[in-house]
């Protein structure tokens, strides 16, 4: 089987003539300051591979969907330190991304690209302005932060300091320890991450979205899903102290222009309203106008993020609250597959500080299939496990003998270990490791739809 790379990949959503709701798979856009590494592949990306391929061997209509993430001001950072230009920075590490997704039999049916897309940016301003002008979002003057040496809006990647929830280090954004909504004006001990300058207080006129507005609808849509506990104790967090304000938009120097007044688009709000308008403009591609992105997205009946616990703010939160802004019952989405970080050497996998095994030379060099069987083996679900090469090899040599054995269970107890394979990358109950594990017992013979989710392949390697 011959993987399709992200940019070529148009996978056909299945034809449903009764009807059946459609489900979603997302996985959290990769942001090109590097390649990406092990780490990655361990967390979102393999993971809603396999569940989507067996979500699509049961027979559900099933749409993937990731992208790229080049208006992280992380990129411009990576840029700075490196001493280039941002193009050239982007233009490296995208191609290392859709290389590493390929190699890993990753593919998409949306792969949303920002940079390459007129359409897309134009879409996410548009939506903006058409959430201002229901009054869905408000505009109005609002109190930030800037360095008081560079004039730098100090968000994201541009600040940094200790988190208020849990008062370790943190940047803008979220809090990578507790997952909390972090910002420059409730970090503790701010200061400007490019120069190490001062903060100091000033207005502009930006569009926020008041997330107590859709307390109501965000707690019904919570009540369905499914989340994991650390997940669950954020949402608590807020439910007790208050639903923060997001600012939607900032007068910053990267990102898509949007909101008006000089502002660019914030974004993870981008991401959010390019998940709303890319998904709905594949199921209509005639949709404008969030009218009719809501009418394109009564097709979906439940949707799934894969992503990592340092994003659950954004998936589980903001992204809720503005599908409830945009008309979208935000009660669409089934859940939450949320891994922790995966640690390389007893230290988590880091882009920005260079610890990592490169995805796309890791996989020029060993067999796709088993790479897939690995981080599902050793996915840091519920935990954080750590790569190690010894471990890898160990695990390389003892699956190609326990592939060639074919298992030596007897047959009705071989039978139940294939059916609870198969149970375990149900998107509800997805545990791709115990998956492995109960696929090896039976033999992969008993549960070759199992196998081909977890390898990419349409036979054992």
């Amino acid at each position: 089987m011959t993987a399709m790379t992200p940019q070529a990949a148009q996978a056909t959503i299945r034809d449903d003539p009764a009807g059946q709701p459609l489900v979603v798979v997302t996985a959290t856009a990769p942001t090109p300051n590097g390649p990406l590494h092990l780490g990655h592949l361990a967390g979102p990306f393999i993971a809603a591979d396999v569940a989507a391929r067996a979500a699509r061997a049961r027979g559900l209509r099933t749409l993937t969907v990731s992208g790229l993430d080049p208006h992280q001001n992380y990129v411009r950072t990576k840029a700075a330190s490196q001493g280039r230009e941002v193009t050239e920075v982007l233009d490296e590490y995208e191609g290392l991304v859709r290389r590493a997704l390929g190699a890993a039999r990753i593919s998409y049916d949306v792969f949303n690209d920002p940079r390459a897309d007129q359409d897309y940016r134009d879409r996410v301003g548009l939506v903006l302005d058409e959430l201002a002008a229901r009054g869905m979002v408000i505009t109005e003057r609002t109190a930030l932060t800037r360095c008081s040496s560079c004039g730098t809006t100090l968000h994201h990647a541009y600040v940094s300091g200790d988190c208020a929830s849990c008062g370790l280090p943190s940047s803008g954004g979220t809090c990578e320890a507790c997952g909390a909504f972090t910002s420059a004006e409730n970090l503790g001990r701010a200061s400007c991450a490019r120069c190490g300058g001062s903060p100091e207080r000033f207005t502009a006129d930006i569009p926020l979205l008041r997330l107590e507005s859709w307390r109501a609808a965000l707690t019904e849509c919570w009540s369905g899903a499914i989340m994991p506990a650390r997940v669950r104790a954020l949402i608590g967090h807020y439910l007790a102290c208050g639903l923060p304000d997001v600012p939607l938009a900032y007068p910053t120097d990267w990102g898509i222009p949007a909101g008006g007044n000089g502002n660019r688009a914030d974004v993870w709000v981008e991401m959010g309203l390019g998940l709303i308008t890319g998904i709905a403009r594949r199921l209509d591609p005639a949709a404008e106008g969030l009218d009719q992105y809501a009418a394109a997205w009564r097709q979906v009946g439940e949707w799934w993020h894969f992503l990592g616990i340092d994003n659950a703010f954004y998936f589980a939160i903001l992204f809720p609250g503005l599908f409830a802004a945009a008309g979208i019952d935000p009660g669409r989405l089934g859940g939450l597959v949320v891994n922790e970080f995966y640690q390389l050497d007893g230290l988590k996998f880091s882009t920005s500080r260079g610890h990592a095994v490169w995805a796309h030379e890791f996989l020029a060099q060993q067999d796709p299939a088993t790479v897939r069987m690995y981080v599902c083996w050793d996915r840091p679900d519920r935990f954080e496990s750590g790569f190690t090469r010894d471990a890898y090899a160990q695990f390389r040599d003892w699956i190609a003998a326990a592939l060639a054995d074919g298992g030596t269970l007897p047959p009705a107890l071989a039978a139940a270990e294939a059916r609870r394979a198969g149970h375990a990358l149900e998107l509800g109950t997805f545990d791709p490791g115990l998956a492995l594990r109960c696929l090896l017992a039976a033999g992969p013979g008993r549960a070759p739809s199992v196998l081909r989710a977890l390898t990419g392949v349409d036979t054992a390697p």
